[in-house]
């Protein structure tokens, strides 16, 4: 069987023909390859391509079983947010009277929203985590919908529901999608958010928002694609290939052309195993994780490629032109080095020799402008064939490139390669390396931290290989509650249906097994409900080819309705291209603070204290960033958030309290509807007999329970008090402040609602603990999720047990980054943050080792951290200040329960020292960007820099310590010694109010 496999780049499209009866000789099967230029089309540079593959190879058209062809033409249309590209999509959630506080499109640059934002609509639907129906689809409503959309002629539609991954039977998602093409036709292209993405429903939605988007232009490209195969006579099934690395038919792709976004550095990577041998079913077992580099002419692509021999997915959030989706893609890092970077040589300020090469090159043009090819440039290429490691144009041109500035380029290049292999590895071990790409030539034999250096045959085409060699997979990601049940049996009935999937796609029953599992415990949840993800692949088989018959619409019928979508797609106009929103100079920024001393917050105010909540989170408390984007909204549909100072106040005043209860994986699925905490509150209130109030203030100021007040006020048209009741984040909900005093109404009465009609209120408990276990019980029952009001407190109450200003600290905090980042001083972030709280900066270093272990709904672990290398540091003069003596054997370890707990520091010798406890505030914060990290963000590789803050002086007390100290978890003998004094934050209105 003969395959052919074309991949499409920015400069190149290459194409290769494999006889797949004779991979197992030297030549892999490769009869024939070819690099042509890409064209603007596309399909013609495509079309050169497979046309000298066959002309090299000698082989009629008729002998070809199968083309593969792999493209970013779909991505740089969403990318380049593309008026003639892409089409404006109506979205119908399947939510009831959740997520309206994040409607579709909220997190959408505003010019791609302008491109594709045609209608929006919520109506019954939805699941539960534990699969029960949250309201039952209501057809008259779809149908309402239709009506609707069809008036405003539109084509592209999404249908996202909660938990529609969840949805295996079909009773939302599908059967919705059955009933709008019945009412509007076949016309329509009807995109099902659970074929597109998991869990995460906002990212899932937007994903399927990009796929609608893009429909009548993908459609019409892969009508390109078969024009040229018909033109080159070929009469074999099409198949693109998948960010994954496994293949799909063109009709597939017609309507998911989002699963071949990235597809390019996949099948880099699959190539390259495939081209080294790596490839066998019976070496998959053996084989550790490897690292492929795929070295081009302007950048070197680095990804890791799994035992199972595909590559590791990326983290579950990948932003694409602005807009964070969780479609699968492989986890590839790029850095400015390829065979055409720019070398240049310069004089340091003490004399000495300093050489760089890239970021900048020459690119597609290094036959023209590299020296040793006649140009006047001097390029990684000329470097390696002046070492005399190569052999390309004319040596003699770079015979005055001194042996020393050869030393110093060749080992910047070995660094540079170094420090991106050991950014992706996931272990300290030394690890293979694959090497392919046409620049491939500049890299060393050796690497410190690599083991092995392969460089298999073909290495110039290993993305065509890759896309000719393309597995087929299926795959089951679903949440199953294990209360009672054996997980073994669980997943071994998951993977069954797994593999049925790829089989039913078309792999080869022989070859098709389990290539990953994997079982991820939900936090905050009595019920043992767990995510299992089960993926199966096999190869492609011959009957599933034989199988594929050729349409019966013809090309030209097929041009007649391409012409005819194309009227849908969107209009470019002056508004659109200029629509960008206000530039604001934050050096100058300055709050609005109103003639009354109300603090009336703008985008950016919340910009900053989403930042600021993130670092004083330590670790937990929940990412704050889907929180912002709904007070964000709130302001934008025209809605106000005011903050008042704590001594502006009459102490008698009231101020309900505002947090949610329950698990972050429900959090990013059943998306707040805007009711839960307003009517726990109103329960509450109706129980104490308590008539109005002032405003909102928050639990904890850590993390996205930071920004609820501010939802709730703009809500109900109430105020923010500047204060919180913790001052940070911890995991259970009676380390509170008023909670470790013991005050009256510390902990209860207090009101859980799921915001759709159950509402629980709470007189009296027999203990604190008794609130939270008796709470979580109730939330795990509305799904795993609640809004919770504790006792209303008075503003006297809530000063003298809480922090004052910590919304003020939170926004400081936020502004020191953006400032630091503005001016590109990413290593002064941590000097800013301590210059607003005492503490420390206590290490400087990359992750090693992260533990975790989920035990009573709570994540437990440690982080380990080490000091880098003098050669890992990019500019060692500016990195921080330590305040702990360290050596370089030394590892700073930071066990955690959701937040940071503690860090000590372990010597060579085994000795350890804890520097620093809670209640002191510990925060990792990530070197690159000098964002807060959570602890489900740390992994392998990280460059960090871990600060210490003060924690406020009541945390410091007997009964601060007891109820969130050292004790408080465990940690019996394990005294606390402050990090510093607190120092009280500065209120915002009072330094700006009289400006």
């Amino acid at each position: 069987m003969l395959r052919i496999g074309v991949d499409v780049g920015g400069t190149n499209t290459d194409g290769v023909l494999i006889d797949v009866s004779r991979v197992h000789e030297p030549s892999r099967g490769v009869l024939a390859h070819y690099k042509a230029p890409t064209t603007p089309d596309v399909s013609t540079g495509i079309e050169n391509a497979v046309r000298e593959v066959l002309k090299l190879a000698a082989v009629p058209p008729e002998n070809v079983a199968s083309v593969s062809i792999g493209t970013t033409a779909f991505i740089n249309a969403v990318l380049e947010a593309d008026a003639r590209r892409l089409a404006k999509v109506a979205v119908i959630r399947l939510c009831g009277a959740y997520t309206r506080q994040c409607p579709p499109f909220i997190d959408f640059p505003k010019r791609l929203q302008q491109l594709t934002e045609g209608h929006v609509a919520f109506v019954d639907g939805g699941f539960e985590i534990d699969g029960r129906e949250i309201y039952p689809l209501n057809e008259a409503q779809i149908l309402e919908q239709c009506a609707i959309i069809k008036e405003k002629g539109l084509k592209n539609i999404v249908l996202s529901g909660i938990y529609s991954p969840l949805d295996t039977e079909g009773r939302h998602e599908v059967a919705a999608k059955a009933i709008i093409e019945r009412e509007l036709g076949p016309s329509v292209n009807v995109v099902c958010s659970r074929d597109v993405g998991q869990v995460g429903l906002l990212e899932r939605e937007n994903a399927s928002i990009l796929n609608a988007s893009i429909l009548t232009f993908a459609q019409r490209t892969i009508r390109g694609f078969q024009k040229a195969m018909l033109a080159l006579r070929l009469t074999c099934p099409l198949f693109l290939t998948q960010n994954d690395g496994t293949l799909t038919t063109a009709a597939s792709a017609a309507q998911l052309p989002i699963r071949t976004f990235a597809s390019g550095p996949t099948n880099s990577m699959r190539g390259a195993a495939f081209l080294a041998g790596l490839d066998d079913h019976k070496a998959h077992e053996q084989r550790k994780s490897m690292i492929v580099v795929d070295i081009g002419g302007t950048t070197s692509d680095v990804g890791v490629l799994l035992p199972s021999g595909f590559p590791r997915q990326a983290a579950s959030f990948i932003e694409v032109g602005g807009v964070r989706t969780n479609f699968a893609m492989a986890d590839v890092q790029s850095i400015g080095l390829g065979g055409g970077s720019i070398v240049r040589v310069s004089q340091t300020e003490k004399g000495s020799t300093r050489v760089t090469v890239g970021p900048e090159s020459v690119g597609h043009n290094l036959m023209r402008d590299a020296k040793v090819f006649g140009g006047t440039v001097f390029t990684s290429t000329d470097l390696v064939v002046a070492s005399g490691r190569a052999e390309l144009g004319e040596k003699a041109k770079v015979q005055d490139v001194s042996a020393e500035v050869i030393t110093l380029g060749m080992v910047r290049i070995k660094k540079l390669l170094e420090r991106i292999i050991d950014k992706m590895k996931t272990s300290p071990e030394d690890i293979t390396v694959l090497l392919v790409g046409g620049g491939s030539i500049i890299a060393p034999d050796e690497l410190v931290g690599v083991k092995e250096i392969i460089r298999p045959p073909f290495f110039g085409v290993a993305n065509a290989v890759g896309a000719a060699m393309a597995k087929v997979a299926g795959e089951v990601d679903t949440i199953e509650l294990l209360a009672g049940r054996d997980i073994h049996t669980v997943v071994e009935a998951i993977k069954l249906v797994a593999i049925n999937k790829a089989i039913a796609a078309g792999a080869d029953s022989a070859t098709t097994k389990i290539v990953e599992v994997a079982n991820i415990p939900v936090q905050y949840v009595t019920n043992q409900a767990t995510r299992i993800i089960v993926r199966a692949a096999g190869d492609l088989a011959p009957q599933a080819v034989a199988s594929l018959e050729t349409s019966s619409t013809t090309v030209e019928e097929q041009d007649e309705e391409s012409k005819e979508e194309e009227k849908h797609l969107s209009s470019d106009d002056s508004n659109a291209s200029s629509a960008t929103s206000e530039d604001i100079d934050i050096d100058i920024y300055k709050p609005t603070i109103l003639p009354d001393r109300r603090w009336k917050l703008s985008e950016v105010d919340l910009e900053w204290i989403a930042e600021g909540c993130g670092v004083l989170g330590t670790g937990g408390g929940g990412s704050p960033y889907p929180p912002f984007l709904m007070a964000r909204q709130a302001l934008r549909d025209g809605k106000m958030i005011y903050v008042l100072d704590p001594d502006d106040v009459p102490e008698g005043d009231t101020f309900i309290r505002c947090s949610f209860m329950g698990s972050p994986s429900v959090a990013v699925e059943r998306l707040q509807g805007g009711d839960e905490i307003p009517a726990a509150a109103r329960a509450l209130m109706k129980y104490l007999g308590i008539k109005d109030f002032t405003g909102s203030i928050s639990e904890e100021i850590g993390g996205g329970n930071g920004i609820q007040p501010m939802i709730v006020a703009a809500e109900m048209g109430k105020a923010v008090l500047d204060c919180d009741l913790m001052g940070r984040a911890y995991p259970n909900m009676y380390q509170t402040l008023p909670g470790a005093y013991d005050i009256p109404n510390g902990l209860w009465p207090c009101a859980i609602s799921d915001g759709i009609g159950s509402t629980l209120v709470l007189p009296t408990a027999r203990s604190s603990k008794a609130v939270e276990d008796i709470l979580r019980a109730a939330t795990t029952e509305m799904g795993s999720k609640s809004g919770v009001s504790m006792a209303p407190l008075d503003r006297k109450t809530c000063t003298q047990y809480g922090v004052p200003h910590s919304v003020s600290q939170a926004w400081r905090i936020g502004r020191a980054i953006a400032l630091c980042r503005k001016h590109n001083d990413l290593k002064g972030i941590p000097k800013a943050i301590l210059e607003l709280q005492n503490g420390a900066c206590l290490f400087v270093g990359k992750i090693i080792d992260v533990r975790r272990e989920v035990r009573k709904g709570f994540t437990w672990g440690e982080v380990t951290i080490v000091p880098l290398l003098e050669e890992e540091e990019e500019d060692s003069n500016a990195a921080p200040t330590f305040s702990l003596p360290v050596k370089p054997d030394d590892k700073l370890v930071i066990p955690f329960q959701n937040e940071n707990l503690y860090a000590y520091i372990e010597s060579a010798d085994g000795d350890k020292k804890i520097h620093v406890t809670v209640p002191d505030l510990i925060t990792v914060l990530d070197s690159q960007n000098g964002a807060a990290l959570g602890t489900p963000d740390y992994r392998y590789g990280l460059r960090v820099t871990v600060i210490a803050m003060a924690g406020h002086p009541s945390w410091i007390t007997p009964q601060g310590l007891d109820n969130g100290g050292p004790t408080a978890f465990g940690l019996n003998g394990v005294p606390f010694t402050p990090i510093g004094p607190y120092k009280d934050p500065k209120s915002v209105i009072k330094e700006f109010g009289s400006a």
